[in-house]
């Protein structure tokens, strides 16, 4: 009987299956809601900016999570962290197929976005353990490829399941997926010993209070809330994260690792990072009202429209891969994200009688450039932080992306509130600015010491 270890490249095959499978349940699970946003809004009659709470409740628990847990797998150990996230993302999705309010619904998000800031926060821990580290690149390649593909099934299946049911089934899939992804994860996920690591409670609190606040204060600054509300979460950032600093100073391995900013390469790759995925997040956020209010296409459209982008992010993604195993990321990624610059801009460009292949083509470019940044940028991440370090810098790596997700996301509601029916062609001019930030900090790195 064969091992399940590939013998020639020294893979455990089931131990990879068993992240990707989880890395799939959280992937698929954004890109449905992304895409049935709109559809939310109209069926539980709130406006399309005050429906982004529902994705902006999940990026908030996610990010106010993700450090806790990174800290907590460098104790316990990856596995632990990602099957108890598994299990309670799970769960939450069930009470997110079950709610009838706006409040309700956001409340279930943020749950749910708990269990997924658990999974996110040690994914690519873990796949630094099963791969070599001469083959760092293919692994973070072939998870950007499982990414990519769940995001171009997502809409895909957001469609098909709002031509023949409600909105409240895009989550009920959760319950099987999840229930499998659980089992097999439970048997495959390589174990690790507890390390000597103390966790510090006190410490995840504020880590939490910190980046829950920022995300707080974007959210409602981008609302136009009473400006007394927003100067209190930004107040409560700055204390939180003031004693946060002072509270890890001089710690070996801090829960907000500071310390390894201070390394030129991987600075820059979570400026470029941080600056990719606001692109992404006004991108992805903003296409489906651009599509139904300035395209006039229906939901069922819409969808499929919005497939073309992470199909190719899923074939790019592990050629850029392989190719970051040989040529520098910051080049690859800088490539990468001028070309999704382009896209953005002839997409916030195109006529409202466009046609389906003028939209198509230009979806293809947006894909294709960030495929080409994302594999890179993950390989110059977690080979730029010690070994040792593989936690704290799997939990960057996702405090980065869900930071600039949020900060994007919030940024189409300030759109909306500013531009009026102008607001999604807005949101995708400001995305192809974000996406030249990002590529000029991709290019930065081949100077970097």
């Amino acid at each position: 009987m064969s091992s399940p270890d590939d013998t020639a490249t020294g893979v455990d095959r089931r131990a990879l299956l068993a992240v990707l499978l989880g890395v799939a349940l959280a992937t698929l699970d954004s890109a449905i809601c992304n895409t049935a946003l709109p559809l939310i809004a109209a069926d539980l009659r709130t406006l399309p900016a005050a429906s982004i709470w529902v994705i902006n409740a999940y990026q908030l628990a996610v990010v106010a999570t993700l450090l806790p847990f990174a800290a907590l797998g460098d104790k316990l150990g990856p596995r632990r962290i990602h099957l108890g996230g598994l299990a309670f993302f799970t769960l939450a999705s069930v009470a997110c197929a079950l709610a009838d309010t706006l409040g309700s619904l956001t409340a279930a998000r943020a749950l749910q976005g708990i269990g997924a800031g658990a999974m996110m926060s040690v994914n690519v821990a873990l796949i630094r353990q099963i791969y070599p580290a001469a083959r760092l690149g293919r692994g973070v390649g072939l998870n950007a490829l499982v990414v990519g593909a769940c995001f171009a099934a997502g809409p895909t299946a957001a469609s098909l399941v709002l031509s023949v049911a409600s909105w409240h089934w895009l989550f009920a899939v959760n319950l099987p997926l999840g229930a499998i992804a659980l089992v097999y994860g439970w048997r495959a996920l390589p174990r690790t010993a507890p390390r000597g690591h103390a966790f510090d409670p006190l410490t995840a609190a504020l880590t939490g209070l910190s980046f829950a606040a920022l995300i707080g204060a974007l959210g409602s600054a981008a609302q136009r809330e009473p400006w007394p509300w927003t100067s209190a979460l930004l107040v409560a950032m700055a204390v939180c994260g003031g004693l946060l600093l002072r509270r890890q100073a001089g710690h070996p391995a801090p829960m907000l690792p500071v310390d390894l900013l201070r390394r030129p390469l991987f600075a820059l790759s979570v400026a470029t990072a941080l600056a990719a995925f606001a692109a992404q997040g006004l991108a992805f956020v903003g296409l489906p009202f651009y599509f139904e209010l300035v395209l006039h296409r229906n939901p069922v459209d819409t969808g499929f429209l919005m497939t073309p982008w992470p199909i190719v992010v899923a074939l790019a993604a592990p050629i850029a891969g392989r190719l970051s195993d040989r040529h520098p990321p910051g080049l690859l990624g800088g490539v990468g994200l001028a070309l999704m610059c382009a896209g953005l801009v002839l997409l916030a460009l195109l006529p409202a009688d466009a046609s389906t292949p003028d939209i198509v083509w230009r979806m293809v470019i947006c894909g294709a450039g960030f495929g080409g940044f994302q594999s890179p940028n993950l390989r110059a991440l977690m080979a730029s932080a010690p070994p040792e370090r593989s936690g704290g810098a799997s939990g960057m790596i996702a405090v980065a992306r869900l930071t600039g997700q949020a900060v994007g996301a919030a940024l189409v509601a300030l759109c909306f509130g500013l531009g009026g029916a102008a607001g999604p062609s807005w949101a995708l001019a400001l995305g192809a600015g974000f996406a030249g930030v990002a590529a000029l900090a991709s290019l930065a790195r081949l100077w970097a010491v």
